[in-house]
């Protein structure tokens, strides 16, 4: 039975980092629109999705177009990054995205640089966490055998969401 409660602890584990994970996807998605770059800080993320507003636009069809392809964007007003993200969970605090509650000495790991691509410079970033925080507390040799699987594979031992040597912003569990 201790395989089967470790996989069903570890899925459970991973369903917990893996929403914080695309949570902070979020956010450097609206950061990178506004500023032209990721975000290396959990501290400036938390303070751009505590004070940046976004447009709230709305779409309605151009009234002189019989085809109704096209549409006019108006803009209704602004909203918080935060409001628009996470305005409606209940009990919501930002500042624990940063954190990996089954190992809370050891924060997600977040990354932000450019990579040279063709000959441009490209925003990248990556926010990660191992597999030895996430299962901290759990079987040793079943995390130690986990690991050495995925890397046989040549797997990151762990989850993450975008790459610091690929323009990617896709999480590895997807």
């Amino acid at each position: 039975m201790t395989p089967l409660r470790f996989e069903k602890e570890k899925n459970y584990r991973y369903g917990v980092i893996i929403q914080k994970l695309k949570d902070i996807r979020e956010i450097e998605k609206m950061y990178k629109n506004a500023n032209k770059k990721y975000c290396g800080s959990f501290d400036t993320l938390f303070v751009f999705a505590k004070t940046a507003k976004i447009p709230v636009v709305r779409m309605i069809p151009d009234p002189t177009d019989t085809t109704f392809t096209r549409s006019i964007s108006d803009t209704i007003g602004y909203t918080l990054v935060y409001d628009s993200l996470f305005g409606k969970r209940e009990g919501f605090r930002i500042e624990d995205i940063a954190i990996n509650p089954f190992n809370p000495e050891v924060k997600i790991k977040l990354e932000a640089g450019f990579i040279d691509k063709g000959g441009l410079k490209v925003p990248v970033f990556m926010a990660s966490a191992l597999n030895v925080d996430i299962l901290k507390g759990l079987d040793e040799q079943l995390i130690r055998n986990y690991n050495a699987s995925l890397e046989a594979l040549n797997k990151f031992p762990g989850l993450k969401v975008g790459s610091m040597t690929e323009v990617s912003i896709d999480g590895n569990w997807e």
